[in-house]
């Protein structure tokens, strides 16, 4: 599983909208990314990149999403685990609300925000809004709580294939204080 990938622009493609993707030049092959408007347009060709990077896996699909810093690709996961919300609806909203609003909607319960962007009915804003309420604790108390000293821990579950964001979680929820225990107990968690 793909999560982060560093390389040269070779090609770029800026749909507002809709979906904008980099071709990123690892080793002289193309990788195809999908990302946020504002990414791809302050890139150019030959600029180096590097993305944290969210693998779609489907039935028909095999699909790569990219992000600039980690809190963009756990809010996108986030987004996703919504029911509903797909890699790109959850693309079309981070491209039209920033993390920031998102994040305080969630803790008022107010879903004016996605109600004015277009193609999001109030039915679906509030649904938005209630999943992101239900999901945005595990961010917030994540990052409060993390050190320094759990990124050995965390660089290794994710090479394993485990997305950032759920990584994260099972590290905060372990009781552990010893870097290596917490990597068994978050396995443990991570594999229930």
């Amino acid at each position: 599983m793909i999560s982060y990938l560093s390389g040269k622009v070779k090609f770029k493609k800026v749909i507002p909208k809709k979906e904008s993707t980099l071709v990123v030049d690892v080793g002289g092959v193309g990788y195809k990314v999908g990302t946020l408007d504002r990414i791809a347009s302050s890139l150019k060709s030959g600029d180096e990149v590097d993305l944290f990077i969210y693998t779609q896996v489907a039935e028909s699909v095999l699909a790569l999403y990219g992000f600039v810093t980690e809190e963009e690709l756990e809010f996108f996961e986030v987004l996703i685990s919504i029911s509903g919300i797909g890699p790109k609806s959850a693309l079309d909203i981070l491209n039209k609300a920033k993390i920031e609003d998102l994040k305080q909607a969630a803790k008022t319960g107010s879903h004016e925000i996605l109600n004015k962007m277009s193609g999001i009915g109030p039915k679906k804003a509030e649904k938005i809004v209630l999943g992101l309420k239900d999901k945005i604790g595990s961010l917030d108390s994540g990052s409060e709580e993390w050190n320094d000293d759990f990124s050995e821990a965390l660089e290794a579950l994710v090479a394993l294939g485990y997305s950032a964001g759920q990584v994260r979680e099972a590290l905060s929820r372990c009781e552990s204080t010893d870097t290596g225990e917490k990597v068994k107990e978050a396995l443990r968690l991570l594999g229930r």
